[in-house]
């Protein structure tokens, strides 16, 4: 697996500069499109919190694309950090390499 040197873009930026800056609206204007307070909405385009799945929801129903490419880029996002700061070696191995529970 390729290891990523950079880490993803919080989707708070890809919502703030594609969507609502590029199309010259207002996180005001969104946030009422959406149904949700402005105070939620600023907080996940100033990349203070992360989007919810029914936020993704929204988010597509808005913009014309799916709710698994806003929700895709909230995992992404999170996986990454968690691979840089989960401490692996604190963790207890219950299985030696390749006796793992297998698929079935």
């Amino acid at each position: 697996m390729l290891k990523r040197a950079l880490p993803p873009v919080h989707p708070g930026e890809i919502l703030r500069e594609d969507y609502i800056n590029e199309h010259q609206l207002t996180i005001t204007e969104v946030a009422k499109g959406l149904g949700v307070a402005r105070a939620n909405l600023s907080a996940i385009v100033n990349e203070r919190a992360g989007i919810s799945p029914e936020m993704a929801v929204k988010l597509s129903e808005a913009f014309g694309n799916t709710t698994q490419f806003w929700v895709n880029l909230q995992k992404n996002y999170e996986v990454w950090h968690a691979e840089k700061t989960v401490n692996r070696a604190a963790v207890r191995h219950f299985w030696q390499d390749g006796q793992g529970v297998q698929a079935v």
